[in-house]
């Protein structure tokens, strides 16, 4: 983009250069005019000429310009709405062990999944996850009851209820395959993914 601002200074400068060289330049006598008045009109509309020619490399080239400041502002919407696209699908929020109630932090992120999906038209699946300890079984209710809770917190700050659906994953796709607490941690979670 700075390349091309200072191709069309350069140009701007060139052409009033132009001009200035056209105005200033030593008058020549023209042969088809028999008086100095017939003279002086040649000499008018030669320079009447190069101000319109001036003139309309400069619009041009601003119009340049303001093709360029659109495509970039379209850029760089584009850019911020697929960065937070990104930051939605990412920004999992996690529970405590054997819980489905939601924290503080989790609210806070939920609200704004909330602010994302009321600007972004999308329909989401809200993914429930546990650690390992436990039966199959009671994983898979688990995380049922952590993707229903998030999405009954997003219902209620406004999102349609018809573009949240709910699965429980429980144990089976675990982030950190660890038996620490650490790993326990990040796998007690609800994901969010764009359908």
């Amino acid at each position: 983009m700075k390349n091309r601002m200072w191709i069309n200074l350069v140009m701007v400068i060139l052409v009033a250069g132009l001009f200035f060289t056209v105005s200033c330049a030593k008058k020549t006598i023209v042969s088809d005019a028999t008086t100095i008045e017939d003279q002086e009109k040649v000499q008018a509309k030669a320079q009447a000429d190069a101000t319109t020619e001036a003139a309309a490399e400069a619009a041009r080239i601003a119009q340049q310009n303001l093709e360029d400041q659109t495509d970039n502002g379209k850029a760089l919407m584009q850019a911020k709405a697929m960065a937070a696209k990104k930051r939605f699908e990412n920004q999992d929020i996690h529970f405590e062990y054997d819980s489905s109630d939601l924290s503080s932090m989790a609210k806070m992120v939920l609200k704004e999944k909330a602010a994302w999906l009321k600007t972004n038209y999308s329909a989401v699946t809200i993914e429930g996850h546990c650690d390992d300890r436990g039966t199959t079984e009671y994983n898979l209710a688990l995380g049922e009851r952590r993707a229903s809770t998030a999405k009954s917190y997003l219902i209620n700050l406004g999102v349609a209820a018809s573009r949240l659906n709910t699965i429980s994953y429980g144990e089976e796709q675990p982030i950190d395959s660890g038996v620490t607490e650490s790993a326990y941690r990040k796998n007690r979670r609800a994901h969010f993914a764009i359908d």
